[in-house]
């Protein structure tokens, strides 16, 4: 029987089964629709030449012999075009692993595109701090490192793209202090370009900035008003005067790219929503992040979720564009058998990273020539930075009010590493090639 995921290995299968002629095709489409049905589309100048239809022939109907509700019947299954690419479009694609002229393009319900990575931002270091999973102490270590960079004398800004679960704000201001607007605002009144009513309202300067500044830009405003309303909105394309459609991650560079003129930030951090979702993927491969932080727990969820991820990445050739950007964290380490959890973490760390994200290094050659780090190198991608599990601040809505106490050596005995690392990842400008 056959199922989504065999859709792509049986494809491979079936063009390696006519491999020496597939050049007489010329480049090929996979066009791979909403329902997950297959197309192949070909350039037509072969549709009236015997020997390549020969060979069309014989792969469409292997495949909708084998891919049964996944591919359309044979006389339906092929389409002829005069510019192959044209069908692309927008659409997310991906060269077909193993196949120099195989595109496969994939028809997805939302903007989602997990497999185009933008070039890293030549301005401000953008840093997006990401989990997997919720409640590992993501925004509050981000509140932390915004605290502790301005405590430096940076100017940073604080995005709160969790717009489904809100609330990093609460831990850098106070309610009287928070702005009227929030970025679901700027976002729903951009779509009758109305951005300009909202834009100079929705970002505060926290009062712990100190000797640099700290720019907040929440989710919502001091009043949410029709939170729900605004929300279900935030996610839409906008009609352009053209006809055009603008998908909304791109209205949400443009907005970025907006804040970073008006406040000229040194280094902008990026609260990412949780999961594998189109908000996440926004903010971990469309706005130009410089460094991208994982946070992690020694679990299976944290695992499988980071692997399903990495494996996407690799499946989809532009791995090589991303993990130069990743940085590992081991969150809440416990205060009891911390080391030998951190062990057991690192462990997996690496077991992972090593499958999906790092070169194999061949036989007699030196792995200084290649992606690839030891188990036990600190420098490494998968070398988590930990962050000590503490009750003082394992609540967020206490943030705020430890921040007003707490002092450096505080910072550093709970969270060193992270701390030392945005540090000099907030230096790197121009560092990264993406």
């Amino acid at each position: 029987m056959s199922t989504f995921d065999h859709i792509l290995p049986t494809i491979r299968e079936v063009l390696e089964g006519q491999a020496e002629k597939l050049e007489t095709l010329g480049p090929i489409v996979i066009n791979r629709d909403l329902n997950g049905r297959i197309r192949l589309v070909v350039n037509e100048k072969i549709r009236d030449d015997e020997k390549p239809n020969v060979v069309l022939d014989a792969i469409v109907t292997a495949l909708a012999e084998r891919l049964g509700p996944h591919g359309f019947p044979t006389e339906h299954m092929v389409l002829y075009e005069s510019d192959a690419t044209d069908v692309i479009q927008n659409a997310p694609q991906f060269a077909l692993e193993g196949f120099k002229d195989v595109t496969v393009v994939d028809r997805l319900a939302t903007d989602t595109d997990w497999s185009t990575i933008e070039p890293v931002s030549p301005r401000a270091s953008r840093i997006v701090f990401f989990s997997i999973k919720g409640g590992v102490g993501r925004s509050t270590a981000l509140a932390v490192a915004a605290w502790s960079l301005a405590q430096a004398g940076k100017r940073v800004m604080v995005l709160d793209l969790d717009l489904e679960s809100p609330g990093l704000s609460s831990s850098l201001l106070p309610q009287e202090r928070r702005p009227e607007h929030g970025i679901t605002d700027w976002l729903v009144e951009d779509l009758v370009d109305n951005g300009t009513a909202v834009f100079e309202s929705m970002v505060a300067t926290s009062d712990l900035s100190h000797d640099g500044e700290i720019y907040v830009v929440p989710a919502h405003g001091q009043n949410p008003g029709e939170y729900v309303g605004k929300l279900g909105r935030a996610w839409m394309s906008k009609a352009c005067a053209d006809g055009s459609r603008e998908p909304w991650t791109k209205r949400l560079n443009r907005l970025l790219d907006d804040l970073e003129n008006r406040y000229q930030p040194d280094v902008i951090l990026i609260d990412s929503r949780a999961g594998i979702d189109e908000v996440a993927s926004a903010c971990i491969t469309d706005l130009g992040a410089s460094s991208v932080i994982l946070f992690a727990i020694d679990g299976e969820q944290t695992w499988s979720g980071y692997s399903i991820l990495l494996q996407h990445w690799h499946q989809t050739g532009v791995v090589r564009e991303i993990r130069d950007r990743l940085q590992l964290v081991g969150a809440m380490i416990p205060e009891v058998g911390g080391a030998d959890y951190f062990d057991g973490l690192l462990e997996q760390a690496w077991d992972t990273f090593t499958d999906q994200l790092y070169d194999e290094v061949p036989p007699g050659e030196s792995s200084e020539d290649y992606f690839n780090f030891d188990r036990d190198n600190e420098n490494a991608p998968h070398f988590p930075w930990s962050i000590r599990w503490h009750r003082g601040f394992a609540a967020l809505r206490s943030v705020h009010s430890r921040f007003q106490q707490i002092e450096q050596n505080e910072v550093s005995a709970i969270f060193g590493p992270l701390v030392e690392g945005v540090h000099t990842l907030s230096e790197a400008e121009g560092d990264y090639h993406g």
